[in-house]
C-alpha cells in the first residue's frame, strides 16, 4: 500500500475514534439596539455632522479646549487605557506567533564516561570516555484543519478591537467629566458675583431701614429680616467657594496636575449658549457606535473564537517535521558529510479521553461567552436610556430656559420702572432695592438653569458617541 493510502485511511481511523465535541449553543442573541438600522454585529459605518470627533470644541472655549487635550496626551486615566492596549495589542502577536512554520536551529557537544558496569563494557568497546557533537535545523508545521490557531488569533485580534473601543471610551469619559466640571466651576463663579451684588444691594436696603426706624418711621422687624437674609447669602457664598475649590481639586486630578498651577489656568467666563433640541444630522444610529457598545460587541466575537479553539481541540491534529543534522562522536568529523543525519516524519495527535478536562474548559468558554453577551445586551439598554434621560433633560431645559427667561425680563422691567419712579420723586430707593433683590434671584436661578441645559448637551453628545468612529482599517 503506497504512503498517500495509508496516510488517509489513517486519518479516517483517527478521526472515527476522536472524541465528540457538545453541541453549539444556540441562545447567544445580541440585543438589538433600539430603532437602529445598521446590523450591530457590523463594523459601523454610519458618518454624520455631529457630535463631531472634538465636539467640546463647538463650545468656543479655548481653556476647555486646552485642559481636555492636556488630559488626553498624558492623564493617567489615558496612560492606563494605553498601557491595557498596548497589553492586547501583544497578545495578538503571541497569537499570531504561536501558528505556522518553526525552525529551530540547534548545536550541543556532550562528554561523558560508560559505566563499567553498564550494557556495554569498555573492555569491549576499548574506552571510557565519549564525546558526542550534534549540528542541526529542525522544522516543524502542525496543519491548522480545524481552525484552532485561527480561531485563537481572531480571539486576540477582538481583544484588539475591543481595547480600542475601550480607550476611545475612556477619552470620550475623561472629556464629558471635564466639560461638566470645568462649567460647574464657571457657574459657581456667577452665582458668587451674583450673590455679591444681592449682598451689596441688601446691605444699602438696611442702611434705609436703619434711617427710617430712627426716624420712627418703621419698625425693626424689616431690619431683622435683612440681617437674617444678608446672612444666608453670605452662607451660600461660603458653600459657593468651597465647591469651586473643589472642582478644581477634582479638575487637577483628572488632568494629573497640581490644584495650584491648574487655577492660573481657569477664568472666569460666561456659559455658552447650547442647541434648543437635537440637530437634524443626529441620528439614532450614532449609539450603534458608541465605544462602550462597540467594545462589548467585540468581547462577545473574541468569546465566540475562543469557543471555536476549544471546539476544535476535539479533532486530531496533524504535523510535520524535518531534521537537518549533522551528528559525530568526534568534533573533528561532525561537519563529513559521513555524518549526516536526516530525520522527516508525520505525527498525529489524538484526542480520546482526559478525564472531561477538554468539557470543563468548553463549558467555561461557554459561560464566559453568556456573560459577554449578557453584558453587550446590558450595555446596549443602557445607552438607551443615557439617550432617552439626555434627550428628554435637553428638551425640559430648553422650556425652562424659555420660562425663565420671561421670568428675567419681566423682573428687568420691574427694576426699570421702581427706578424711573424713584427718578421722578415719586417713591424712595426701597422698591427698586426690591425690585433688584427679585431681579438677581432670577438671575440665579436661570445661570442653574442654564448650567443643567449645557450637561444635558454635553451628556446627549456622550449617548451618541461623542464622534467615535470605528474605521475599517481597525485592527
Amino acid at each position: 500500500m503506497s504512503i498517500r493510502w495509508f496516510a488517509v485511511a489513517a486519518m479516517l481511523l483517527l478521526a472515527s475514534g476522536c472524541a465528540t465535541p457538545p453541541e453549539e449553543s444556540q441562545t447567544h442573541e445580541l440585543q438589538a439596539v433600539p430603532l437602529q438600522t445598521t446590523d450591530p454585529t457590523q463594523s459601523a459605518a454610519v458618518t454624520t455632522e455631529w457630535p463631531a470627533t472634538q465636539w467640546w470644541r463647538g463650545y468656543g472655549d479655548e481653556t476647555l479646549n486646552g485642559l481636555i487635550e492636556t488630559a488626553l496626551q498624558g492623564s493617567p486615566g489615558m496612560a492606563s487605557a494605553a498601557a491595557r492596549f498596548g497589553s492586547a495589542s501583544e497578545n495578538a502577536r503571541v497569537a499570531g506567533a504561536q501558528a505556522g512554520l518553526k525552525v529551530d536551529a540547534t548545536g550541543s557537544f556532550e562528554r561523558y564516561r560508560l559505566s563499567d558496569n553498564g550494557v556495554l563494557p569498555p573492555e569491549f568497546l576499548g574506552f571510557n570516555w565519549v564525546n558526542q557533537a550534534d549540528l542541526g535545523i529542525n522544522a516543524s508545521y502542525t496543519f491548522d484543519w480545524w481552525g484552532r490557531n485561527r480561531a485563537l488569533i481572531e480571539s486576540a485580534t477582538d481583544q484588539v478591537r475591543a481595547s480600542a473601543a475601550e480607550q476611545q471610551l475612556v477619552a470620550l469619559t475623561l472629556a464629558s467629566h471635564i466639560s461638566q466640571i470645568y462649567f460647574a466651576w464657571q457657574v459657581d463663579g456667577a452665582r458668587i458675583a451674583l450673590l455679591d451684588q444681592r449682598l451689596g444691594t441688601l446691605q444699602q436696603a438696611a442702611r434705609i431701614a436703619l434711617r427710617r426706624e430712627a426716624a420712627g418711621l418703621d419698625h425693626s422687624d424689616d431690619s431683622e429680616r435683612n440681617l437674617r437674609e444678608q446672612a444666608a447669602v453670605q452662607e451660600l457664598q461660603i458653600q459657593l467657594r468651597g465647591t469651586r475649590q473643589l472642582r478644581v481639586i477634582e479638575l487637577a486630578a483628572l488632568l494629573g496636575m497640581a490644584p495650584d498651577e491648574l487655577s492660573r489656568q481657569l477664568q472666569a467666563r460666561a456659559l455658552p449658549e447650547t442647541r434648543a433640541a437635537l440637530p437634524a444630522s443626529a441620528s439614532i444610529d450614532l449609539m450603534a457606535r458608541r465605544p462602550d457598545i462597540v467594545a462589548s460587541r467585540w468581547r462577545v466575537e473574541a468569546a465566540r473564537e475562543d469557543v471555536s479553539a476549544i471546539r476544535a481541540e476535539y479533532y486530531p491534529d496533524v504535523s510535520l517535521h524535518a531534521l537537518a543534522a549533522l551528528s559525530s562522536i568526534e568534533v573533528g568529523t561532525l561537519l563529513e558529510p559521513g555524518s549526516w543525519a536526516p530525520n522527516m516524519g508525520i505525527a498525529v495527535h489524538l484526542p480520546i479521553f482526559d478525564a472531561g478536562l477538554r468539557g470543563a474548559r468548553h463549558d467555561a468558554a461557554e459561560a464566559l461567552l453568556t456573560a459577554a453577551v449578557a453584558q453587550y445586551n446590558e450595555t446596549v439598554i443602557g445607552a438607551a436610556r443615557e439617550v432617552g434621560a439626555a434627550a428628554t433633560a435637553l428638551e425640559q431645559s430648553a422650556q425652562q430656559r424659555q420660562l425663565r427667561a420671561r421670568q428675567v425680563e419681566a423682573a428687568a422691567a420691574l427694576v426699570s420702572s421702581a427706578s424711573a419712579r424713584q427718578r421722578a420723586g415719586m417713591v424712595d430707593m426701597r422698591p427698586e432695592l426690591e425690585a433688584r433683590l427679585a431681579l438677581l434671584r432670577e438671575q440665579d436661578v436661570s445661570v442653574q438653569i442654564d448650567y443643567a441645559a449645557l450637561v444635558a448637551d454635553i451628556q446627549l453628545q456622550a449617548a451618541l458617541g461623542g464622534g467615535f468612529t470605528e474605521t475599517e482599517d481597525s485592527p
